[in-house]
C-alpha cells in the first residue's frame, strides 16, 4: 500500500514525540530535504525527528571528532524515524545546519486545521448517512483536499447509502489513492450484498445473484 505524506504526516501527529538517546531532550520534527541521505537510497521516510539541542554530546563531541578523522568544519545530529527506536547520525555544517527543515511550528497549525476538516467533513457524512446523500458522499470521495481519514469513510459509506445506479460510475473512478480505491471495491460489493446482485462476468451487466441466464447478453452465468 502506498501513503501520501499527508497520510505518514496524520500518524506522525498521533503518536508522542521521541527524546534524543544522548541527551534526553525532546525531539523536534523536520522534514527532509529533496537531496539523498548516506547511500544514496534516500531518507526512508518524508519526516525525521531530529535533536537540535546544542549541548547534546553527540552534537558536542562530533566536531572533534569529525575534525581529527576526516579534517572537516562539521559535527552531527542525532534523529530517529518516527514510530522506531531507530537512531541515526546526521552530518551537519554549522550550528545552525539543517534548521531549515525544522516544522514543528507549521505542524500544530496543520493539526488544527486538520482536526477542524475532519470534524467538518465527519459531521457533514453523518447528515449523509441520515439523508441517503450519496452524491455529496461521492464528491467528498473525489476531493483531495479533504483530509484521508474523511474521504475513507465517505468511500465506505457509499458501500451502505449507494443505490445499484452508483456502481458503474464507482468503478471507473480514479482518485490517486490505493487505500481509498480498495475501499470503494469492498462499498461495491456490500452495494451488490444489499441488492442481491452481481455482475454478469460476459457484459458485465448488473444481474440477480442467483441468475443463471444474463438478461442482457443471453449467456449462461450459471456457477459462474
Amino acid at each position: 500500500m502506498f501513503e501520501t505524506k499527508e497520510q505518514v504526516l496524520e500518524k506522525i501527529m498521533a503518536q508522542d514525540k521521541p527524546v534524543c538517546c544522548d541527551c534526553g531532550k525532546e525531539m523536534s520534527l523536520w522534514e527532509v530535504p529533496p537531496i539523498n541521505f548516506s547511500d544514496g537510497l534516500g531518507w526512508g521516510s518524508p519526516y525525521l525527528y531530529v535533536c537540535f539541542n546544542d549541548e547534546c554530546s553527540a552534537y558536542q563531541q562530533g566536531w572533534d571528532h569529525l575534525k581529527e578523522n576526516y579534517s572537516h568544519t562539521a559535527s552531527y545530529r542525532r534523529m530517529c524515524y518516527p514510530g522506531t527506536d531507530q537512531y541515526e547520525l546526521m552530518p551537519v555544517f554549522s550550528p545552525v545546519g539543517g534548521q531549515g527543515q525544522i516544522i514543528d511550528d507549521q505542524v500544530l497549525l496543520q493539526e488544527e486545521m486538520l482536526k477542524e476538516a475532519m470534524k467538518k467533513g465527519f459531521s457533514i457524512l453523518a447528515q449523509c448517512y441520515v439523508d441517503k446523500d450519496a452524491e455529496t458522499a461521492l464528491r467528498i470521495v473525489l476531493d483531495p483536499t479533504e483530509p484521508s481519514r474523511v474521504r475513507l469513510k465517505a468511500a465506505e459509506m457509499l458501500g451502505d447509502i449507494g443505490e445499484l445506479e452508483a456502481i458503474d460510475p464507482l468503478r471507473n473512478l480514479n482518485v490517486g489513492n490505493r487505500l481509498i480505491e480498495e475501499q470503494l471495491e469492498n462499498a461495491i460489493s456490500k452495494i451488490h450484498e444489499r441488492f442481491y446482485t452481481r455482475e454478469c462476468p460476459f457484459c458485465a451487466e448488473i444481474i440477480k445473484k442467483k441468475a443463471k441466464i444474463c438478461k442482457h447478453c443471453s449467456k449462461d452465468v450459471a456457477g459462474r
